[in-house]
């Protein structure tokens, strides 16, 4: 019988990772299992949306990624534990270790949909921990992406 007592959902806090949240919540919920919350952060200069700009340190933006970990809100609180943890390195191999260190049963993650150029030159952290991953991954996409052939 499968048995999932541990689900990892790492976020970016996007809505692409609110809908994993939702997910991997209702999932710990229905198995009576626990919910493990990871942000991670990288300290290279990455742009995000409008002008976003680079903290002073590594201790702010583990200080503001910690905040919004916090008020990432999860439907299902009463119904299981949840685990919050934030960490500084590479997305994917953060993620990768954590699941391994803490056992993690189902990994459920939101896929951003980027297009195929963006794609090859970017990389996708849900496609690399799919392929390293120590347990099943669930990938959550959103409705409005549709499948077109290359």
């Amino acid at each position: 019988m499968i048995s999932i007592k541990k689900v990892l959902v790492p976020t970016d806090f996007s809505e692409h990772s609110d809908k994993a949240v939702r997910y991997g919540a209702d999932l710990a919920a229905k198995f009576g299992g626990e919910l493990h919350l990871l942000h991670v952060f990288e300290t290279t200069p990455i742009m995000y949306g409008e002008g976003a700009g680079i903290p002073e340190s590594a201790a702010e933006m583990k200080a503001a990624a910690v905040e919004k970990l916090d008020g990432v809100q999860v439907d299902a609180l009463e119904e299981c534990p949840v685990v919050r943890k934030v960490m500084q390195g590479n997305a994917f191999v953060e993620t990768v270790r954590y699941a391994k260190d803490n056992t993690i049963d189902l990994l459920v993650m939101g896929a951003h949909g980027r297009g195929a150029i963006a794609h090859m030159l970017l990389g996708s952290v849900a496609e690399q921990v799919v392929r390293k991953a120590p347990c099943p991954v669930l990938i959550v996409r959103d409705e409005q992406h549709h499948f077109v052939l290359p």
